[in-house]
């Protein structure tokens, strides 16, 4: 009888549940503990040097811990050159990204229209290349480098980062190939398109947000990679990762403002690059979720 007599709730209103309470404010306490870490550096990186250890939230904020980071000047320690570094790390994944591209979108394709026997084995031994810890293959890799003269240089860097990049673009394209329909394809070769134009002018084009999306991704992996550039770079072809990690110091000062600056200057391009194409990549990872 109770539940008849419950006054109907108007649209829009929702019942008081206290499960639905208790599920906003474990949401609410998950995603302050993920975003505090990033508050706390960039908290950290308007800190001076005096204050870095000795404060929390009462400090007064300061710029100059950019500043010594993109000019160098300040301390005895930051000799690093971080613009120099910054350049070098985009040079380097976006290099990476280029080949990842030039390379997986055909590979993409190929493997989401045709199938063949070991096709599937195929895919994962090229996925298992991603999972494989880098410390498995870095020492091969350092006394290759060493031999065929590419220690240290952008190109090899190039190279050896497009072996994350590379993966992750076959592998996310692959399902968006797999999604297109094959009839939009063969109709184009009834009108006379060769499968190539075919591929070039219309599944190309319908995947493009896929692109955008599988580009920003492999950039970021590539972005954020640590160990290849610390064994098999040094001055010339060091990336922006390697170079904040010098900011800590020695000697028994640890520079931790210096280092939350130079990491937050170093978390601008990925997320510039994000905003820029943010169009494509909310499409892009829709797209690929929704089978035909």
């Amino acid at each position: 009888m109770a539940l008849l007599t419950r006054r109907e709730l108007l649209p829009g209103q929702k019942r008081f549940a206290i499960g639905s309470v208790a599920a906003d404010i474990g949401l609410i306490g998950w995603f302050i503990f993920s975003l505090f870490p990033i508050a706390w550096m960039v908290i950290l990186a308007l800190k001076n040097t005096e204050q870095q250890t000795t404060t929390y939230f009462s400090f007064s904020p300061t710029w100059s811990n950019f500043a010594t980071v993109l000019s160098n000047r300040g301390t005895e320690m930051t000799s690093v050159d971080f613009k120099s570094a910054m350049l070098t790390s985009l040079i380097n994944c976006g290099g990476a990204v280029i080949v990842s591209l030039v390379i997986g979108i055909p590979a993409a394709y190929a493997a989401g229209r045709w199938k063949y026997k070991g096709s599937e084995d195929l895919m994962f031994q090229m996925l298992s290349f991603r999972f494989a810890p880098e410390l498995m293959v870095i020492v091969p890799l350092f006394v290759i480098y060493n031999q065929i003269g590419l220690f240290d240089t952008k190109v090899g860097m190039i190279w050896v980062l497009q072996l994350v990049t590379m993966p992750l673009v076959v592998w996310i394209l692959r399902s968006y190939f797999q999604d297109l329909p094959e009839d939009l394809e063969h109709a184009a070769l009834l009108d006379g398109y060769t499968r190539r134009r075919a591929f070039l002018m219309v599944a190309l084009p319908m995947v493009r947000p896929g692109i955008a999306a599988a580009a920003l991704l492999a950039f970021i992996f590539a972005w954020n990679n640590y160990v290849f550039p610390l064994i098999l770079a040094d001055t010339n072809a060091g990336t922006v990762t390697v170079a904040i990690t010098k900011f800590l110091g020695g000697g028994g000062q640890a520079y931790y403002n210096l280092t939350a600056a130079a990491a937050v200057i170093a978390a601008l391009p990925p997320l510039i690059l994000a905003l820029t194409i943010q169009r494509y990549l909310v499409r892009g990872l829709s797209f690929g979720a929704v089978k035909a």
